[in-house]
């Protein structure tokens, strides 16, 4: 196992190379924990980017369902139809802004300079999946009378988290060749 100080950068040593001194951070300290189980580290290593979205997936559908959970319960009511696209919206706002930062940075590790430039083409392509969800959650809670959190977990967020990623991996933060 490597020396932990290997992974930090000294500038005084290195005159040559221009890379700023990092300091160590959670991910860091992650992947030596994760060094202990080596059959963990070679999965870890190989399905890194999927595992990494599904983390930050579920952060953000938390996060989405919590708006649609306070829009829900204090404001709008899920069985008009208009409030219920509404109370999505929320959601899918509250998503966005919240997963955009994350997927740049820890997913797909984005280092494009035009950030607003990626942050719209990011909302564009979660705008269809927002359309999807809206006539998920129309078809199964307004038409269906099924129960909004059943629909919402098992049946919407699992196509739109697909969607998302491949979206994202193919449109959004696509790397240069």
């Amino acid at each position: 196992m490597a020396d932990v100080n290997e992974t930090v950068v000294n500038t005084e040593e290195n005159t040559e190379n221009t890379e700023p001194a990092r300091r160590r951070n959670l991910e860091d300290m992650f992947r030596d924990w994760l060094k202990w189980w080596p059959w963990a580290h070679k999965i870890f290593c190989k399905y890194e980017e999927i595992l990494v979205y599904l983390v930050v997936g579920v952060l953000t559908t938390i996060f989405s369902w919590f708006a649609c959970y306070l829009a829900e319960h204090f404001l709008l009511d899920s069985s008009n139809t208009v409030q219920n696209m509404i109370i999505n919206t929320i959601g899918w706002v509250a998503g966005v802004c919240f997963a955009y930062p994350l997927n740049r940075s820890w997913v797909f590790r984005s280092t494009n300079p035009h950030i607003v430039k990626e942050f719209g083409g990011f909302a564009a392509s979660r705008l269809s999946t927002w359309f999807l969800d809206i006539f998920i959650m129309w078809l199964t809670v307004n038409i269906f009378n099924w129960n909004y959190w059943i629909c919402k977990i098992f049946i919407s967020s699992v196509i739109v988290t697909i969607l998302n990623y491949v979206f994202s991996k193919i449109l959004i933060f696509k790397k240069k060749k």
